[in-house]
């Protein structure tokens, strides 16, 4: 059960809350409908999409923070459920996208770290749990005399060491990543995606990165998911996903991404979408995208195209590409 080939493996994952409609109705909002997954050990996998899609809801519901309801997740080749979620938190962390919410302000930066060994009774005396948080703190870039401070003492990518240090307090195999650069700056989110990388290559640990900026992604990530309104449209490696995109709205996210050459950059063709974002509440028969999408014919209104491979691995949900 152990020596599963991945360290976690999602299938048909989804997370429909219910939404009222007048007095006594309520109609399924599909904010994850069917996404499917896995990762290695010491993997990275990146999530993509635009704001909406449902990237965050995939994170939350993966580590039960909301109940799926459905589809399976093992972790390790374990099922994961209500009752062996708490034995396994300790193999999977979170890392929240604000800086500034998910600390507690009335907690200094060593109990903030040291809750998680409290939690797990990881420590064996007070001088032990002092010397762990320490390690911690200087294994994220923080320093020993910070650790008397308070969270709102901080700037944001200080912050979010300190939320990351949380996460590995622990010792996870599995860290969900949720935008975790998204509220920085642009010179820290560089320092924080280096940090990221080195923790990786020290400690092994997998990651789920979840994000919206391509550049970002393509640079932390082995592979690359792209995900719309609720289901992933393609899965690559991330060099082939940059190079070789399948799906007309990986095309269109792709040529947004801004280039640092002026030629290269006015010979582009940028690939406008016309159109809004279907609601999730009513969402088009078919396929999701088809609405906005410039190779859509009567067949991609009629059923909903499932993920294939293309070759050497690389995914794509598109009846027309």
């Amino acid at each position: 059960m152990a020596d599963s080939k991945y360290l976690v493996d999602v299938k048909d994952l989804k997370e429909y809350f219910p939404i009222k409609t007048g007095f006594f109705g309520y109609e399924p909002l599909k904010a994850v409908d069917g996404v499917s997954f896995n990762i290695k050990p010491g993997e990275t996998l990146g999530l993509v999409g635009e704001s909406g899609c449902g990237k965050t809801t995939v994170g939350r519901t993966l580590l039960r923070l909301y109940k799926p309801t459905g589809g399976e997740f093992r972790f390790n080749g374990e099922l994961v459920t209500d009752e062996n979620i708490t034995d396994l938190r300790k193999q999977m962390q979170m890392v929240f996208q604000d800086p500034y919410s998910s600390l507690d302000p009335r907690m200094t930066v060593e109990d903030i770290i040291g809750e998680p060994l409290d939690v797990h009774k990881l420590c064996t005396s007070r001088a032990d749990r002092r010397e762990r948080i320490l390690h911690l703190m200087e294994l994220v870039g923080l320093n020993a005399e910070h650790a008397t401070r308070y969270a709102h003492e901080f700037s944001g990518g200080q912050r979010q060491r300190i939320g990351i240090a949380r996460a590995l307090a622990v010792n996870p195999k599995f860290i969900v990543c949720d935008e975790p650069v998204s509220a920085l700056d642009v010179s820290i989110q560089a320092q924080v995606i280096n940090m990221f990388e080195d923790l990786q290559q020290k400690l092994g640990v997998a990651y789920l990165f979840i994000a919206h900026d391509l550049l970002v992604v393509h640079h932390i990530s082995n592979r690359i998911a792209v995900m719309y309104l609720g289901r992933i449209v393609e899965i690559a490696d991330a060099n082939e996903l940059n190079e070789k995109p399948l799906h007309p709205y990986t095309l269109s996210l792709l040529s947004a991404v801004p280039i640092p050459d002026p030629k290269k950059a006015r010979a582009s063709q940028r690939i406008i979408l016309k159109g809004d974002v279907p609601s999730p509440l009513h969402m088009p028969s078919g396929c999701a995208f088809r609405t906005r999408c410039p190779y859509a014919t009567e067949h991609c209104a009629q059923e909903i195209p499932q993920l294939t491979d293309r070759g050497n691995g690389h995914m794509s949900a598109c009846f027309e590409k």
